[in-house]
């Protein structure tokens, strides 16, 4: 499940700077107010030499957090910084108005710190969901891998923000702390490489979806019809057989015919993914839950599956359907 190389993963390039025996810190917008440039999480690490990746504003503040950065690798000391974002300056990053950031600068500066950083790296190349929790009163980090069961507060509040998909700032142990998540990549299994599809996986793609076509029909699932898309000639079942649905995977089934659909969503409904979408009419969808129940699934399990698939919004055409499914998509995400 490992990603390649990105030169604007920000995580990434810091860990081989630090590879490379390079002093980084590490700056992260840690609370924001009004229309800011960048959301809470946001990160850039920047270098001795002043060679930095990402982004703490879109461009307003960058040269002030980097001169900030530079001070607390010679000084080892953390820096918690509020910049306002004027309206003019917003303008420039292509805001309608400005706003107000806090941002946190941690030089990476012990071994144990270091280490920590490439274990994080580590973890993200493994597809584990990770969180980086960092003191906001002093170089210190702990890294909290959210499959483990705890009792710790710290712990549970970074499983919270994992879960939201979203960083945030937290009281734990009497001391504030900023969490980092660093959750797997979304993805987005496709069952049935039909017209839908095609607008359905370039859509997600934009979204940072992972996307893959299962649809054991070669004359389907054919690479002129989805270029650069992962495609799968398998039947439903024994593709997710092989690589599961997790918690950051959604399910879409878009054949009309049970044959090949309901294998894939039986597999969903015993998998914990938090999207399964079925295309289909509400006579349609009727008939698969009486299918669906005579394989042993339960009403709370029936009651996971999103049929008619997509928003209520009259969509008609290809496109229209795509973008409905890929709303209501979003909308359970990010409802967590």
């Amino acid at each position: 499940m490992g990603a390649a190389k990105d030169p604007n993963d920000v995580l990434q390039t810091a860990a081989g700077w630090l590879e490379d025996r390079r002093s980084v810190a590490l700056a992260t917008v840690t609370t924001t107010w009004g229309s800011a440039p960048r959301q809470a999480g946001s990160q850039m690490a920047v270098r001795e030499d002043g060679a930095f990746v990402g982004s703490v504003s879109g461009g307003c503040v960058e040269g002030a957090v980097i001169a900030e950065a530079q001070a607390a690798l010679k000084d080892g000391k953390v820096r918690n910084l509020t910049f306002g974002v004027s309206d003019e300056q917003a303008w420039a990053v292509g805001l309608a108005c400005g706003g107000t950031i806090a941002v946190h600068v941690e030089p990476v500066v012990s071994r144990e710190e270091r280490d920590l950083i490439l274990r994080t790296q580590e973890a993200r190349h493994s597809g584990q969901a990770v969180v980086l929790a960092s003191a906001l009163d002093a170089p210190e980090s702990r890294l909290v891998f959210t499959g483990a069961a705890s009792t710790d507060p710290l712990a549970n509040a970074a499983k919270a923000a994992a879960r939201a998909d979203k960083g945030e700032a937290v009281q734990a142990d009497g001391r504030d702390w900023f969490l980092t998540v660093f959750n797997p990549p979304l993805d987005l299994a496709i069952i049935g490489a039909v017209h839908i599809a095609q607008p359905l996986a370039t859509m997600a793609a934009l979204a940072d979806y992972r996307v893959r076509i299962i649809d054991p029909r070669g004359a389907f699932a054919t690479p002129e019809r989805f270029p650069g898309v992962s495609l799968v000639n398998e039947w439903a079942d024994e593709a997710l057989r092989a690589s599961p649905l997790g918690p950051r995977s959604a399910l879409v089934a878009l054949t009309h015919d049970p044959k090949l659909d309901d294998p894939g969503i039986l597999a969903a409904l015993n998998s914990s993914a938090f999207y399964i979408g079925a295309l289909g009419s509400k006579k349609t969808h009727a008939r698969r839950l009486e299918r669906l129940a005579t394989q042993g699934m339960s009403q709370q399990q029936l009651a996971r599956i999103h049929g008619p698939i997509g928003l209520s919004i009259g969509a008609r055409s290809p496109a229209e359907i795509a973008i409905s499914i890929l709303g209501e998509m979003t909308q359970i995400l990010r409802a967590g």
